[in-house]
C-alpha cells in the first residue's frame, strides 16, 4: 500500500485550462474517487498520476518518491481504461500475461501469476478464449486482471463500468470493491456516476471545470455539500432560495415566499454561507428527508401545503413533484403505508429543521 500526493497540481493544454491547483493526499489502501461531469478534469488528473500527462505546475508523489516527470512504465501502476484496451488477436491468458512479458518474467512465473489472477476475477478456465468470445463483463474482468497481475502499488480505473448495462454494472461494481478490500491496494477511480462513487468510495473528490469543489466521505458529500453545484450534482435535492429573516443562537428563519418561512439549524451551514438577517441564502433539502404531515402536524413547524404536479411509483418509493406558489417541492416516501397521491391532489409536507442545509 502506498500514499499518493498531488501537491498543487495544474495542467494546461495550450491556452486552455485542464486542471487547476489540485491538492490532495490519498491514504495507503484508500478507495478514492474523482467524480464530476464530462470535461471536469477528472480523467486528466488520473492520467497525470499514471504518467500519460505531465503537470504544468505542481508535484506528484508516491510515498516520498517524486514521480512528477517519471514515465508511466517506471511508476508501477495498473490501469483499467474505459474501453478496456484489450488485444483482440490474443487469448484471455495472453492479454493478462502481456505486462509480465514486457517485464521479461520467466514462463513459469507468468503462468503462475496469470492463473492466480484469473481465479481472483473468477475467470478460471477462460484462458484459451478469444476476447470476442467474452461478454462485456468478462472483458472488463480481463482488463482488471491484466492491471492486477503486475502487482501494482496503485490501481487506476477510468470509468471502467460505462460500457456495461445497469445490472452488470452493479455486479461488477461489487466485484471491484471486493477485490480492492481483499488486496488492500490504493485505488483511484474515475466516474461521472454518483451512485458508483457513493457506494464504493472511502472518500470522493468532486470536480467542476477543472477545479476541486469538495473532498470528503460519501456521507459528508451527500449531507453537507459546500455549494449549490455539489448539492445538485450528488443525488436529488431541493434547492430553495430565500432571505434570512432571523439569525442568532441555534435557529435560522428563512422566508422562501410571502407565505412560507422555514426554520433550520445554524450548525447546518457550509463554511462559505453567511447567515445574517437580510442575507440571500440557498436551502438544500433532500427529497427523502421530507415526510407527509400527520394529523398532529397539520399546523406544525415547517409545514408546506402543495399541489401534486407529478407522481411516480418506483416499487421502492413514491416520488412527487408538487407546487406551492413559485416553489417546487421534490419529495420521496420510502416504504409501505403511503397512499399514492394523484396529479392536482393537495398534499401537506413537513420539512424537518435538521434536514435543511444552508449552502449560500
Amino acid at each position: 500500500m502506498i500514499e499518493v500526493t498531488l501537491d498543487r497540481v495544474s495542467k494546461q493544454f495550450g491556452g486552455a485550462k485542464g486542471v487547476e491547483n489540485v491538492d490532495i493526499r490519498i491514504k495507503p489502501g484508500e478507495f478514492f474517487t474523482f467524480l464530476g461531469p464530462s470535461g471536469c478534469g477528472k480523467t486528466t488528473t488520473l492520467r497525470m498520476i499514471a504518467g500519460f500527462y505531465y503537470p504544468s505546475d505542481g508535484r506528484i508523489l508516491f510515498g516520498d518518491r517524486d514521480v512528477t516527470n517519471m514515465p508511466p512504465n517506471k511508476r508501477n501502476t495498473g490501469m483499467v481504461f474505459q474501453n478496456y484496451a484489450l488485444f483482440p488477436h490474443m487469448t484471455v491468458f495472453e492479454n493478462i500475461a502481456f505486462g509480465l512479458q514486457v517485464r521479461k518474467k520467466s514462463k513459469a512465473e507468468i503462468r503462475d501469476k496469470v492463473t492466480r489472477a484469473q481465479k481472483l476475477v473468477h475467470l478460471d478456465g477462460y484462458g484459451d478464449r478469444r476476447i470476442d468470445q467474452l461478454s462485456g463483463g468478462q472483458q472488463q474482468r480481463v482488463a482488471l486482471a491484466r492491471a492486477l497481475v503486475i502487482e501494482p502499488n496503485i490501481l487506476l480505473l477510468d470509468e471502467p463500468l460505462s460500457n456495461l448495462d445497469a445490472k452488470l454494472r452493479e455486479e461488477t461494481r461489487q466485484e471491484i470493491k471486493r477485490l480492492q478490500l481483499e488486496l488492500g491496494i490504493t485505488t483511484i477511480y474515475v466516474t461521472h456516476d454518483q451512485s458508483e462513487a457513493m457506494s464504493m468510495s472511502d472518500r470522493i473528490m468532486v470536480m467542476k471545470d477543472g477545479v476541486v469543489q469538495q473532498i470528503g466521505t460519501p456521507h459528508d458529500i451527500y449531507n453537507r455539500p459546500v455549494n449549490q453545484f455539489v448539492a445538485s450534482f450528488i443525488g436529488e435535492s431541493n434547492l430553495w432560495e430565500g432571505t434570512v429573516e432571523q439569525a442568532g443562537g441555534d435557529e435560522i428563519r428563512v422566508r422562501l415566499t410571502p407565505d412560507l418561512v422555514l426554520t433550520g439549524l445554524a450548525v447546518n451551514a457550509s463554511p462559505e454561507c453567511r447567515l445574517a438577517a437580510g442575507q440571500k441564502v440557498t436551502l438544500s433539502v433532500r427529497p427523502e428527508a421530507i415526510h407527509e404531515a400527520g394529523a398532529a402536524e397539520q399546523g406544525g413547524e415547517n409545514a408546506i401545503t402543495a399541489k401534486v404536479v407529478l407522481s411516480e411509483f418506483t416499487g421502492v418509493s413514491m416520488n412527487y413533484i408538487a407546487q406551492t406558489g413559485p416553489l417546487a417541492v421534490k419529495a420521496m416516501f420510502v416504504g409501505q403505508g403511503h397512499r399514492m397521491r394523484e396529479r392536482d391532489e393537495t398534499i401537506r409536507f413537513i420539512v424537518p429543521r435538521e434536514s435543511i442545509y444552508f449552502v449560500g
